[in-house]
């Protein structure tokens, strides 16, 4: 399916990893993700992500799928 540029997905990881004072390569160790994945999520370029990283990240993070993840409609 190609990308709908009426939307947009963020990613808040920066903002989640300073609030709790912690690194990507700590986040990374604790994920068991690679932190060239985790870059990539980060910087906004990921195309999806599994179900079980998502969990993991917010178990790490101790936040929802939604403190970590927000949709934005594009006027």
């Amino acid at each position: 399916m190609p990308p709908n540029p009426q939307y947009r997905i963020h990613v808040h990881l920066d903002r989640l990893l300073a609030e709790r004072g912690m690194t990507l390569t700590e986040l990374a160790d604790r994920v068991g993700v690679t932190i060239v994945n985790l870059s990539i999520l980060k910087n906004g370029k990921a195309k999806a992500i599994r179900f079980s990283t998502l969990s993991a990240l917010c178990r790490e993070l101790r936040c929802q799928p939604g403190d970590l993840i927000t949709h934005e409609e594009l006027q």
